[in-house]
């Protein structure tokens, strides 16, 4: 018999290095650090400190994904090492959230990236295209077409996908290195000078809040949505080359790496524009790092960190199209789902049904974006969905070697238990710490509608997952095609 196409090896370790950097640096560091102000108001000066608190669960949860990786080098990350290491329920009902919450974010940075576009159009005082761009339904036309197009380009296969992301990594780090050597050059005396000049105002800085640890802890649940693209890293495993060393190592040099990238960048912002005028700006509207700082840049390189922005939103969008569809397809070869979605191109060698749910799943992630009006929802789902997740992976770290002795045998990453432990308990408790401060955040936080509150949404995803879980179980288990014994085992790449 002819052997159905399958997923191949041919990611590099740089290709999947930049997977990861690509799915976390966009929004989360252009965008987020900044709005927060609006969506936690008395967050005041100590944005950086909840930044960097922010990034100790984040290195938890990945040294589990780094340890669990190790073992199971495939396809569908999170759902695969909780299938087989804790329960196939929940993994499969946890990445169902987290696939549900991706799929919502990437329509939410093809929307948001198109006003960095017209900001462009501004710079170079192009106003009638600027205004063109303003335009509701070209807004939505073009951040469709960004979808689509890199769902193509993902179906074109990896070295069309390498070709495009790696460069374009390089290019964002470039460009974003403007930023942090600025504050090197300016500081909030010059873009005090600037705005009363341009525009005939003076801010005031007013008394710097007290500290409270409640607000502090939102707004570090918030940032945390920064750190999460990582996992898109895992999603790479069957198609990575030596995916037992590459996998692991690529996951602690996204997160080191792009951590402290972020605090860099985020640094200088705050070093040259006062928090108070940040937290202003963000109540009337949406702001961006790039947006702040053209006020004191030098024409020319104000317009380049707009682009580089730009650039980091787009390339957000190719990663975590992978990602979701790696995930579908480890469903389907699962039987969880309907094998059609783990269909593979026979030349391409690309989950082609799966990349085009995915393309469907986002652009209704752009309609939402456009009709609710708060790109926060799509965040505060995510932020949700992986928190769950990354507590499950902690949790996992901890069962496996109890629940699954044979792939516990295959960890080659903190082979020591009484580290894995550590791990998996320190990550337990952080996670545990960040997921009710951040439910208890939304639940009180005054909407006009219960579905603007993330956790009833999730919910309702979540009940969602179950009942798809529970119906093609029982139908499986009614035919003798599946049993608990088959999560013990990886499946045939």
């Amino acid at each position: 018999m002819e052997l159905k196409p399958t997923l191949v090896r041919k990611m590099g370790l740089i290709t999947v290095i930049a997977t990861g950097v690509s799915s976390m640096v966009g929004a989360s560091i252009n965008v987020v650090p900044f709005m927060i102000h609006r969506n936690v108001p008395d967050i005041g000066p100590y944005v950086l400190w909840a930044f960097a608190f922010a990034a100790i669960p984040a290195l938890f949860a990945g040294l589990a994904y780094a340890i669990l990786s190790s073992a199971m080098p495939r396809a569908g990350g999170s759902y695969l090492y909780v299938s087989r290491g804790l329960n196939p329920y929940l993994g499969f009902v946890a990445s169902f959230s987290q696939w549900f919450g991706l799929s919502i974010v990437i329509g939410v940075i093809a929307y948001i990236v198109v006003p960095f576009f017209r900001d462009i159009a501004n710079s170079y005082g192009l106003l009638s295209l600027s205004q063109i761009l303003e335009i509701s339904w070209i807004r939505v036309g073009l951040a469709l077409s960004f979808i689509w197009g890199f769902v193509y380009l993902n179906i074109r296969g990896v070295k069309s996908y390498a070709r495009l992301l790696i460069p374009m990594v390089i290019v964002i780090f470039c460009l974003g290195s403007i930023v942090i050597l600025s504050g090197l050059f300016f500081d909030q005396s010059d873009f005090l000078l600037a705005i009363k000049t341009k525009e005939g105002t003076q801010h005031k800085t007013p008394p710097t809040p007290n500290f409270h640890w409640a607000t502090f802890l939102s707004a570090a649940a918030v940032l945390f949505s920064s750190f999460i693209g990582f996992d898109a890293i895992a999603q790479t495993g069957s198609e990575a080359i030596n995916p037992k060393r590459n996998l692991p190592l690529a996951i602690l040099v996204a997160i080191l790496g792009v951590g402290l990238f972020y605090f860099l960048f985020a640094g200088s912002v705050y070093h040259i524009i006062p928090w108070s005028y940040v937290a202003e700006q963000a109540q009337t509207k949406d702001i961006t790092a790039p947006g702040l700082l053209s006020y004191v840049l030098p024409s020319g390189l104000d317009t380049l960190i707009i682009l580089g922005a730009a650039i980091a939103l787009i390339n957000d969008l190719p990663a975590m199209l992978l990602s979701v569809s790696r995930l579908m397809f480890a469903w389907a070869k699962d039987l969880i789902m309907p094998q059609g979605i783990a269909y593979i191109h026979p030349i391409r060698k690309t989950p082609v049904t799966a990349l085009i749910v995915a393309g469907i799943c986002a652009s209704i992630g752009v309609l939402g974006s456009h009709f609710a009006r708060d790109f926060f929802l799509g965040i505060d789902i995510m932020v949700t969905s992986m928190l769950v997740n990354f507590l499950l992976m902690c949790i996992t770290v901890i069962r496996i070697k109890k629940n699954n002795e044979p792939l516990y045998q295959q960890i080659i990453v903190i082979k020591k238990r009484s580290l894995q432990l550590f791990v998996g308990w320190g990550g337990i408790v952080f996670l545990t710490l960040f997921l009710v401060i951040h439910t208890y955040k939304d639940l009180s936080a005054n909407v006009n509608a219960w579905y603007f509150h993330s956790t009833y949404v999730w919910l309702l995803v979540m009940g969602l997952a179950s009942l798809i879980f529970t119906l093609r179980w029982n139908a499986l288990k009614r035919n003798k095609t599946i049993s608990k014994e088959h999560f013990k085992s990886l499946s045939n790449e």
